[in-house]
């Protein structure tokens, strides 16, 4: 393999749509008959739709297969422990455990066996060499490893690659900058509030971006990179070209990623079935509409899911890319998620769209939070935004608290409470962050 390559795998990267649905519907068929009878939790969701093996005859037919929501996995492995029924190879074959974050609930734990670890290291590769990252390049990983599947995969494509890998995690800001200023790392990953704090605390500590080594990020775990503001904020902050990545522990870890050109998440086709699904009825959307992602494993040894729902919006957009690949993407990435919607005063509004206002304004900081309080029915009595000055902005404080609410206003067609706060009052951290607050 050559350096100068613009793809991982040119074949299947730029396979045809057509190539594609058929490859997509053999594995479909093989993959649903391995479910049907090998896992008792498949095998009676399928019946209880009246499936019957071999029925598959289109891909059009997925959407008469039931969905699976995490809840329903997590009572599964609560009935039957420890791993439910649902895991096909036998234990000789299982190479890791990793449940999911469990940031929204109890964990759901996904098995990986020895073939999983080998297919989520190549296309975790191709995600990465789609950025731009060869070998030779040195990587600061900073996101978490242990348990959290992404600092995990991650390593192993470093390695693949046939790059150096600064294994660091999630861990204390000054060692980040530690070693992005003694190693030389050229890629980062991280998530993005993680990024804007190491260029924040770079900042206070004098150090240019000029002085670092990085040219190039990828930055997951939360929506948020391919928002203008805080792309340009990572971009501006760190030197480099900043990358959207998306993964989910039940899924893959790092399955979707930008290409060079920017234009939304290149999903893996060839791995995962895509399917956009409107969060009412529960049918595919129009192409270009707004729904909920529902993902298929079509190669998933282990634990495959069948249409999960992962809870993220999104858009689809099947057409080629500019950078020569055909697999669908999904321009702006995740746009919200379905448990994050806040509706205050008739309005619906996501975290995503406020931290948007947020890093436009000149007079605030990277950091945000929404509180809010219920009176039932998932509606919002009380809904503060609470922002941060910029550093030295002190004497502007009533200004830019009027000029926040106002942009509020204009972007979400509600008016939301505003508060700001000293600059560093706001809680950072090296994981997701919480931007909701429920009081």
């Amino acid at each position: 393999m050559t350096d100068d390559r613009p793809f991982w795998d040119k074949q299947v990267e730029t396979i045809s749509r057509d190539e594609l649905a058929a490859l997509q519907l053999a594995r479909l068929r093989t993959q649903v008959d391995r479910l049907y009878h090998g896992s008792v939790f498949y095998r009676e969701k399928l019946t209880a739709t009246g499936f019957e093996p071999g029925a598959l005859e289109s891909l059009d037919d997925l959407t008469r297969l039931p969905l699976v929501t995490k809840q329903e996995l997590r009572e599964e492995q609560v009935s039957h422990p420890p791993f439910g029924r649902y895991t096909l190879v036998p234990p000789r074959q299982w190479a890791e455990l990793h449940p999911s974050t469990g940031t929204t609930g109890v964990p759901v734990a996904t098995i990986w066996s020895v073939r999983d670890v080998n297919v989520i290291t190549d296309v975790t590769a191709r995600t990465m060499w789609g950025v731009g990252v060869r070998s030779g390049d040195i990587v600061q990983n900073a996101f978490a490893y242990g348990l959290w599947v992404a600092g995990m995969s991650v390593h192993y494509a470093t390695r693949h690659l046939g790059c150096f890998v600064i294994p660091i995690g999630a861990i204390a800001t000054e060692q980040q900058i530690h070693y992005l200023r003694m190693a030389g790392p050229t890629v980062l990953f991280s998530t993005p509030s993680y990024a804007l704090h190491i260029a924040e605390r770079l900042k206070e500590r004098g150090v240019a971006p000029s002085e670092l080594s990085l040219r190039v990020g990828c930055f997951g775990g939360e929506a948020g990179t391919e928002n203008p503001a805080t792309r340009a904020k990572i971009e501006d902050g760190l030197g480099i070209k900043a990358y959207d990545y998306f993964g989910l522990g039940e899924i893959g870890p790092t399955m979707a990623c930008e290409c060079t050109a920017k234009v939304g998440l290149h999903w893996s086709e060839d791995l995962h079935i895509v399917e956009i699904i409107d969060a009412v009825t529960r049918r595919p959307v129009r192409a270009g509409e707004t729904g909920i992602v529902v993902l298929t494993h079509l190669d998933r040894d282990a634990t495959p899911m069948l249409r999960y729902w992962t809870n993220d919006y999104a858009k689809l957009d099947t057409s080629p890319c500019v950078c020569g690949r055909t697999h669908a993407r999904s321009p702006g990435g995740i746009l919200g998620r379905a448990d994050d919607l806040v509706i205050f005063r008739g309005a619906k509004f996501y975290p995503v769209q406020v931290e948007q206002v947020v890093r436009s304004l000149d007079g605030l900081g990277d950091e945000f939070r929404i509180e809010r309080r219920h009176v039932g029915d998932g509606v919002v009595e009380t809904c503060v935004v609470v922002a941060e000055l910029a550093p030295g902005a002190e004497a502007q404080q009533a200004g830019v608290r009027d000029q926040l609410q106002d942009s509020l206003r204009s972007a979400l067609g509600v008016t939301p409470e505003v508060r700001v706060e000293p600059f560093g009052a706001i809680e950072r951290t090296t994981f997701k962050a919480k931007r909701l607050i429920d009081l």
